[in-house]
C-alpha cells in the first residue's frame, strides 16, 4: 500500500497555523512550527495543539503518533511567557490543558516524542505526556519554571517523579537545571539517544513496529499500564483480566495467530 501524505491546514486564512499535523497512513505527525519562538506556545498554538491531539484521537484510521518540532534546536521551549504565562496569571487559563495532551486529555493510542532539542519546561511537561521518547544527543531536558517564580503547571510535578528517581526528579524541579540526552537515558527518561540526523528515521522506525503489532492490544496494555498504576494490585490484576478478555474476543486476535500458524504478517485491522 503507497503512503498517503496530507498535511491539513489548521486556521483558515492566508497564512496557516505553525503546527503541521501530517497523516501518513495510519501514522500522525504532529510538527511544533516555530523556529523562531523555540517552538514555543502561545495561546492560539496550544488551541490548535488542542484541536489536533483530538482529530488524532478520534479519528480510527490513525493508530500511532509522532510529536515533534521543527530545526534542531529546540523541541519546545514550552510556553511563549509574553503570552501564555501573562494569561495564565490573569485567571484566563485556569484549567489549561498544554500542548493539548498534558491535562484532560486521553488516548490509548501510542504517540511517540522525537526530541529534536531542547525540551524545556511545558516542552518536557509535553514529552512526559507521551510514551514512547527518542532523543537527539544534542538534545537537554528540563522543567526550567522556578527560575521565573512560578512552578510547573501541566503535570510536570506528577510526571517526573513517577518516571525518574524522586532526588533527581526533585532535582530538576526545584533547581531548573536542564540534563543532557545521555542523562536522561541513564535515568530511565528517554528510551534511546540517537544521533540529531537520525532521530525522525528512528521514530518512525519506532512507529512501524508498532504499527505492526494489533492496534487494539497497544490500546488496551496502555490502558492497562497507566490505569493500573493508581489502582491497589488485585484492582489493577482485575482491570488487566478484564482488558484481556475484550481483547481475546476481536478480529485481530484471531488473525494474529493464524498469521503465525501460515508464516506470514498479520493483516490487523482494527476490529
Amino acid at each position: 500500500e503507497s503512503a498517503i501524505k496530507a498535511t491539513v491546514p489548521l486556521c483558515k486564512g492566508e497564512k496557516a497555523m505553525s503546527i503541521r499535523f501530517e497523516k501518513d497512513n495510519r501514522l500522525a505527525i504532529v510538527t511544533i512550527d516555530r523556529p523562531e519562538a523555540m517552538n514555543a506556545l502561545d495561546m492560539s498554538h496550544n488551541t490548535e495543539l488542542d484541536r489536533v491531539w483530538a482529530e488524532f484521537r478520534d479519528d480510527d484510521d490513525l493508530w500511532v503518533a509522532i510529536l515533534t518540532g521543527v530545526g534542531n534546536k529546540a523541541f519546545s521551549a514550552g510556553a511563549d511567557l509574553k503570552t501564555l504565562i501573562p494569561a495564565q496569571g490573569a485567571g484566563v487559563m485556569d484549567d489549561w490543558n498544554f500542548g493539548g495532551i498534558t491535562r484532560n486529555f486521553t488516548t490509548y493510542k501510542p504517540i511517540i516524542a522525537a526530541i529534536n532539542g531542547v525540551a524545556l519546561a511545558g516542552g518536557l511537561e509535553m514529552v512526559l505526556a507521551c510514551d514512547l521518547r527518542i532523543a537527539a544527543d544534542h538534545a537537554r531536558l528540563g522543567l526550567a519554571e522556578v527560575k521565573w517564580a512560578i512552578i510547573p503547571g501541566a503535570g510536570g510535578t506528577q510526571r517526573l517523579p513517577r518516571a525518574i528517581p524522586l532526588a533527581r526528579a526533585m532535582e530538576m524541579i526545584l533547581t531548573g537545571n536542564p540534563i543532557s540526552a545521555d542523562e536522561a537515558y541513564q535515568l530511565g527518561l528517554v528510551n534511546r539517544v540517537v544521533p540529531g540526523d537520525k532521530l525522525m528515521d528512528e521514530a518512525r522506525a519506532l512507529a512501524d513496529t508498532l504499527l505492526a503489532r494489533g492496534p487494539l492490544a497497544l490500546r488496551a496494555a496502555k490502558r492497562a499500564i497507566l490505569e493500573g498504576a493508581s489502582l491497589p494490585f488485585n484492582e489493577a490484576m482485575n482491570l488487566e483480566l478484564e482488558l484481556f478478555n475484550a481483547v481475546m474476543r476481536t478480529e485481530d486476535a484471531v488473525e494474529g495467530p493464524r498469521a503465525f500458524a501460515e508464516k506470514r504478517a498479520p493483516n490487523y485491522q482494527g476490529r
